[in-house]
């Protein structure tokens, strides 16, 4: 199988050439969608093509990374036991957030263009294959004295903050609709008293973790294709609920408490 798969494998220079381009489009993608709301949840619009249900958009695009990240476990060369546990925390979050999440969020009835979706699919596609490269195949390798270096600690806290922060947000979301209400209300406690999207936060926090605890560049791109997509989503986000809402608290922020 490794034989009929070498594609998926490349050398180290080429990766970094790939990399630091999926970087350069990560920049891209943050000046477009601070002028351009992507057309789904609250922002959907018409004009965008071919329909699916949300639910649905969002297990495939969702699960996509922990299934590859999985067939590139089995067909890389590294064996080292950390790397077991970079999968696990992977794929724990991939699992969260293809089926707890959809099912939990009370989407259901709700649409998204299938554009968005083979967008999402290409993302994660792409960002999987050089986080999986990586630790698989052209990482040093991850020896047990990496669980004691100060980067692995560090980035594991911070990443296990931001997925607590992500996950304890998107419950105070999903606590707003426990009526069977699908429509959107302002949120309250948490850091929801700080800033308007916490759970994007938390998401930005994770991989900036995962980036440090990797300490690779796959780990960086992740990080900051991330923040470059999630920031100006919260922009938004933050925008439509003063919009929407006249009693908006006036002293949140976007994204960063005090900050942004």
């Amino acid at each position: 199988m490794r034989q009929e798969l070498q594609f998926l494998f490349v050398s180290e220079s080429d990766y970094r050439l790939i990399s630091l381009f999926w970087i350069g489009l990560a920049i891209a993608v943050l000046v477009t969608l601070l002028f351009f709301r992507a057309p789904y949840g609250r922002h959907e619009r018409k004009g965008w093509g071919v329909r699916i249900s949300a639910r649905t958009g969002w297990v495939l695009m969702e699960t996509i990374p922990a299934v590859f990240l999985s067939v590139m476990l089995i067909l890389g060369s590294n064996r080292e036991p950390v790397i077991w546990l970079f999968w696990a925390a992977w794929t724990g979050h991939y699992i969260n957030r293809a089926w707890d999440w959809p099912t939990r969020a009370r989407i259901s009835g709700k649409m998204m263009p299938l554009s968005i979706v083979f967008m999402g699919l290409f993302f994660n596609g792409v960002n999987t294959w050089l986080n999986g490269i990586w630790l698989f195949e052209l990482a040093p390798n991850y020896d047990l004295e990496w669980l004691m270096d100060p980067r692995f600690i560090i980035g594991a806290i911070i990443f296990f903050t931001g997925m607590i922060i992500n996950i304890k947000s998107d419950n105070i979301l999903f606590a707003l609709r426990d009526d069977g209400s699908t429509g959107y209300k302002i949120p309250k406690g948490g850091l929801f008293e700080k800033v308007s999207c916490p759970n994007y936060l938390g998401e930005i926090i994770e991989w900036t973790g995962w980036a440090i605890a990797t300490w690779s560049l796959a780990g960086a791109t992740f990080a900051i294709w991330t923040a470059c997509n999630l920031a100006p989503r919260a922009l938004a986000h933050h925008k439509w609920y003063k919009k929407e809402f006249e009693e908006y608290p006036e002293d949140r922020k976007a994204l960063v408490p005090f900050l942004l």
